[in-house]
């Protein structure tokens, strides 16, 4: 057989596989067409050797409906020089202008772009630095209808319904635009992704009315609306709804995360199901950055480094529902990242303004997408083998 492509000598952690150790990947016709010691035969040949080779991380939570909405950024760069092979945008298009994000930004994309779509008609349209417009605080913004219509029409990239709630995304609303959306979301048979910030609703009562396979975004949020108590333990009902299967993302962006938070809940054994940016235009530069920072924050606050891979590639697939993602499974989609991690003395912020001295960063070296090398052009490592 003759591969497109072949990851030579890379060290492969796959947590899909529970694979940890050197192996060679190879990729055919934009699938994994190989898993195993001794890879031969293939066009291109790439040493890999001294690196981590990962499945495609997907980062869970992005906003990239670039020039549609105020707060995208530009998925293709986004991608290319933080790892990510597959960005799940949440919720920044809405029914009233999907087909512009669907048209104008996912299709002509060459990294995969995912969605949750917003039940608000707009989705998110009033984040910026000097209008802030909570869009679900507006029930009359709230379209269900089209919601459901537009979601069945674009199953090939619609992966669930969004919603944001909390005083700063839905006023004085309190669990009404929720309610809503997981009509929606039972009408299409899709998972939620849930927001929330500030109360209220209280993070408890969200938390009452997620469904098994629902995702909370911001789930290790600072006080108030934080998923532990002033004794630093764990809620009772952050507990259940874990135990009720409940899916608990980090979503970082500008004003969700909090390590106080973070190593209370690591502290008490509850790590993240998935590791997220949340990157938008107002946290690419900082204090979320993008997705590699997030993941070393967690490598540095003592999630070990197979865990930290797994929440931001199996776990993700499973809650899209997509198992030919995040893996390098022969048959999977042809994506891999290839990473490394550094030491050194690492200056990590949170959403507060606190500092972490961090001693290791994870740094994307390499992207593998549908099957074909995909590095930023100025680099020259990972050198071409004779085939």
């Amino acid at each position: 057989m003759t591969h497109d492509l072949i990851l030579k000598g890379g060290h492969v952690i796959d947590p899909s596989q529970g694979h940890d150790g050197v192996l060679d990947v190879a990729f055919t016709d934009g699938k994994v067409s190989g898993f195993g010691k001794s890879l031969t035969g293939a066009k291109e040949i790439r040493d890999v050797s001294g690196t981590i080779v990962s499945p495609g991380l997907i980062d869970l939570h992005t906003h990239v409906y670039w020039g549609g909405t105020s707060l995208g950024i530009d998925a293709d760069e986004f991608c290319r020089l933080s790892g990510v092979t597959t960005s799940v945008d949440t919720g920044s298009a809405g029914p009233g202008n999907w087909a512009g994000f669907r048209k104008h930004v996912i299709e002509p994309s060459q990294a995969r772009i995912l969605a949750y779509l917003h039940v608000s008609h707009a989705g998110i349209f009033g984040f910026d630095h000097r209008v802030m417009v909570g869009e679900s605080g507006d029930l009359r913004l709230m379209n269900p209808i089209d919601a459901v219509k537009v979601a069945d029409e674009n199953r090939d990239y619609i992966v669930g319904i969004k919603v944001r709630v909390g005083l700063h995304a839905s006023g004085a609303s309190g669990t009404v635009p929720l309610n809503i959306a997981l009509q929606v979301a039972d009408e299409v048979g899709m998972p939620l992704m849930c927001h929330i910030d500030h109360p209220p609703p209280s993070y408890e009562e969200v938390l009452d009315m997620l469904r098994p396979g629902d995702v909370l975004t911001h789930a290790f949020r600072p006080f108030p609306n934080a998923p532990i108590t002033a004794q630093g333990k764990v809620k009772p009902e952050v507990q259940a709804a874990r135990k009720r299967g409940v899916i608990f993302d980090i979503g970082h962006g500008k004003g969700s995360f909090a390590f106080k938070t973070a190593r209370a809940m690591l502290a008490n054994g509850f790590e993240p199901d998935t590791i997220s940016s949340d990157v938008h235009k107002l946290c690419i530069d900082g204090p979320a950055f993008d997705q590699v920072t997030t993941m070393s924050k967690f490598l540095c606050l003592g999630m070990n480094l197979k865990n930290v891979i797994a929440a931001s590639t199996v776990n993700a697939a499973t809650a899209l529902k997509r198992p030919e993602y995040g893996s390098l499974k022969i048959g999977s989609l042809g994506d891999a990242t290839i990473l490394s991690v550094r030491e050194g003395k690492f200056d990590y912020v949170d959403v507060t303004g606190e500092h972490l001295a961090g001693d290791k960063k994870i740094v994307s070296e390499g992207v593998v997408l549908k099957g074909k090398w995909w590095h930023p052009k100025r680099s020259k490592k990972f050198a071409t083998l004779s085939a």
